[in-house]
């Protein structure tokens, strides 16, 4: 452009001096460096505008787009109020997406009732089935909308009358009675026992009922279940050849041949066994309790779940010497008596037996029409006629075996009894129960002196005495042993509890060994007995 700004005036620069020449051409060279004269016509003439056309529609809008949801902070005009949604709509949206919704589940408008009011139709909703629709509006008269919201669960009861709780319903007309309270009448008088008018007191099956209740009453007879109350003839079979040996001596005597056994003092140490010795067979089901001959130790006696009850020799060829038949049922517990002549079986049959170990009679049978759980005499050698039992309906019951009748009973348990144990030189005795609790108690004093129930304690199935009588162990149901102390405070020694085996569920007697120690430890020593 600059160039043809100057074109005009080179023929009259062509007659000027070099000096003039060279001059110009600088001045042409820097001419781009100055600034364009903007009122140059040719300048003017030549701009370029690179900007496009763009027509005015009219049509601007200057609303302000107000968004769902969105609280307002300023006073909208209506046409920003209710402006079209811009943008295209998801065709995949249902009907219940596009509602108008301020929170997740729907639509919540701020309403203003009073506490009374909503109470009063919650009320009558959650009880009767129905209560009044808020949204609709009130009539003049009652104040209450004309709408009423009905339950589907509920159904309203026809006296209501679309009343609320809180209104007095008229109920229906309640049946007569016979009525005479004039105490003159000695005959008639009925006072508060008169019936109603209409009223059978005696109801005797008709027709299919009858027949039904027939045939189940005759179904029991030839089951023989109306008789199983009845004690079971007794019985006993005698299993060796001969019930003495060639001086006449008894088969419960102790062994000649096993001399050990006559002493009295225990051995000065006691080993852990290491090998199996024998087994002994001959129970056809489970074997819930075994118990030692006294003193000697020479005959096993074991109760089974077959209702038998079996003695075994311990020493020699290891026979079943004799078994006793006489319950209905499984036989719970077995104990000796202190001589061993005798012993006593409780079985679920409800039965508590006496028997000869000797010739197997069954010298008497008591029962306190409940399952008895433990049955023990009384290790004095005075009261050998005296035994307890712990039942299952929370008792412990003394019977004199003389007269067959109860002569104590102990009720402080508020479970089934499980065991019992004689402690302080048989002056007391300890009993466990399913309650979770362990009570000493005085012999013959209906009261237990102390109670032990401690909220960490399980139930207490076995429970056994230390030689010295200073100790009681017990397996508790938490997997676990526990000590207590069997003198004067009865207190449990916490440090003294052991674990390792998994019996929960089981009742495994605890017993301890003679001389009360490990060698050369201080730990109490015992042996666990699994009973299968």
């Amino acid at each position: 452009m600059l160039n043809i700004q100057h074109y005009g005036s080179s023929s009259e620069d062509e007659e000027t001096d070099p000096e003039s020449l060279q001059q110009h051409s600088n001045e042409k060279l820097l001419t781009h460096l100055k600034p364009v004269d903007s009122n140059l016509s040719l300048a003017k003439k030549m701009q370029i505008c690179a900007a496009p056309v763009v027509m005015p529609t009219n049509n601007d809008d200057s609303r302000v787009l107000i968004q769902k949801n969105q609280e307002l902070t300023h006073n909208p005009k209506y046409e920003e109020l209710f402006a079209p949604e811009y943008g295209p709509e998801n065709p995949f949206q249902t009907q219940q997406m596009r509602a108008n919704k301020n929170i997740l589940s729907g639509y919540v408008e701020k309403a203003h009732i009073s506490e009374f009011q909503f109470e009063n139709q919650r009320r009558t909703f959650t009880s009767y089935g129905y209560a009044v629709d808020p949204s609709t509006e009130p009539s003049t008269d009652s104040g209450k909308g004309d709408g009423i919201v009905v339950s589907e669960t509920v159904a309203p009861p026809e006296e209501a009358e679309g009343k609320s709780v809180f209104e007095t319903i008229k109920k229906k007309d309640k049946k007569k009675r016979n009525k005479n309270d004039d105490p003159a009448d000695i005959v008639g008088f009925l006072g508060p026992w008169g019936g109603y008018v209409g009223e059978k007191r005696i109801m005797k099956p008709e027709g299919e009922e009858a027949k039904e209740l027939e045939e189940i009453v005759a179904k029991r007879q030839k089951k023989g279940k109306v008789d199983d109350d009845k004690p079971l003839e007794e019985k006993s079979i005698f299993h060796i050849d001969k019930a003495t040996d060639y001086q006449g001596r008894s088969w419960l005597e102790v062994p000649r041949s096993e001399t050990q056994l006559r002493s009295d003092t225990p051995p000065a140490k006691c080993f852990l066994p290491k090998s199996h010795i024998f087994t002994w067979k001959g129970h056809t089901k489970g074997v819930a309790a075994v118990r030692w001959f006294p003193n000697t130790a020479h005959l096993m006696l074991s109760a089974g779940m077959d209702c038998r009850v079996k003695i075994w020799e311990v020493y020699g060829d290891r026979r079943c010497v004799r078994t006793y038949f006489g319950h209905r049922q499984a036989v719970r517990d077995v104990n000796f008596n202190n001589a061993g002549s005798h012993f006593v079986s409780a079985a679920y049959d409800r039965y508590i037996k006496l028997w000869d170990s000797e010739t197997g009679a069954c010298v008497s049978r008591f029962t306190s029409r409940k399952v008895p759980y433990c049955a023990k005499f009384h290790p004095d050698e005075d009261k050998q006629h005296l035994f307890v039992a712990g039942t299952s309906d929370k008792k412990i019951i003394c019977w004199d075996t003389r007269s067959g009748e109860i002569v104590q009973e102990y009720d402080r348990h508020l479970g089934a009894v499980n065991t019992i144990t004689f402690v302080d030189e048989n002056r007391r005795f300890v009993t466990t129960s399913d309650d979770k609790s362990l009570r000493v108690w005085e012999w013959d004093i209906p009261v237990d002196m102390k109670y032990i129930a401690d909220p960490t304690m399980h139930s207490l199935p076995a429970v056994t005495v230390s030689p010295n009588g200073k100790w009681l162990a017990c397996q508790s149901m938490d997997n676990k042993v526990i000590v207590f102390s069997a003198l004067n405070r009865f207190k449990m020694n916490r440090k003294k509890t052991f674990t390792g085996h998994m019996v929960a569920g089981y009742a495994c007697s605890v017993d301890f060994s003679p001389d009360m120690r490990y060698k050369k430890s201080d730990s109490i020593m015992f042996l666990i007995c699994f009973v299968s």
